[in-house]
């Protein structure tokens, strides 16, 4: 892979429906020199499925990976804060949660200051009461989901 791939990986991580002629002019190639390139990754294997594979060796593998675990000043009416977080593309997981916290974030970011930068947009939110973040320090299981056995449960 080359540094037009790594921006051609880059772009489809930040939006995988982009099409082929706005990546193009993002890349400063051809359309068709694009679609090339994304058939190449795809039958190398860093593309599979519209999702991004990096190999552990790659220049995506320093990717850092926090949990932020939010809780919103009225749970009710905090859907801003919600929307808020779709918004960042270094959102790879929100879900809302029972018990102390009210919404479980998940960051993948490039580099510990973007996820600091972040960090403090999702604190200044004015629906956010209290943020916990717990940075990743190795990573133990990462399984892909596998799709629902049909045989179990009927």
């Amino acid at each position: 892979m080359d540094a037009i791939d790594e921006q051609i990986i880059t772009e489809l991580t930040r939006n995988a429906r982009i099409s082929h002629a706005e990546l193009a002019n993002r890349v400063l190639l051809s359309r068709t020199a694009v679609r090339q390139r994304i058939e190449r990754l795809e039958r190398h294997g860093h593309i599979a499925g519209y999702t991004i594979v990096r190999p552990a060796d790659s220049a995506g593998a320093d990717v850092v990976s926090a949990l932020v675990l939010v809780h919103r000043r009225d749970r009710m009416r905090g859907g801003d804060v919600l929307a808020a977080l779709k918004r960042i593309p270094e959102v790879v997981i929100c879900e809302i949660l029972s018990g102390d916290f009210d919404i479980m974030v998940r960051l993948e970011a490039a580099s510990l200051e973007r996820v600091r930068e972040i960090w403090e947009d999702i604190a200044r939110l004015p629906g956010v009461r209290d943020t916990v973040t717990s940075l990743t320090l190795s990573k133990v299981v990462s399984r892909p989901r596998r799709a629902k056995d049909s045989t179990v449960g009927g």
